[in-house]
């Protein structure tokens, strides 16, 4: 629905918001917006991080028991 909005609308909007709450508002809204996402992305990378930290721990220790049982 939003990818068939083309840039002519958006202005339009942008226009119709600026007029409607400031343009400072505006774009205090759209700093917030942004840092939101930047947020939420850094925390879903992160969460794959910490799952990929914690599987090659656990590889080291099951790593680290067969090199025990040898000798």
């Amino acid at each position: 629905m939003i990818g068939s909005l083309g840039w002519q609308e958006l202005l339009i909007i942008l226009v119709i918001l600026a007029l409607l709450f400031g343009a400072s508002r505006v774009a205090s809204m759209g700093g917030a917006l942004g840092r939101g996402i930047r947020e939420f992305r850094s925390e879903a990378r992160g969460e794959d991080e910490l799952e990929n930290e914690e599987d090659s721990d656990n590889e080291d220790e099951s790593d680290s028991e067969n090199e025990s049982t040898k000798t």
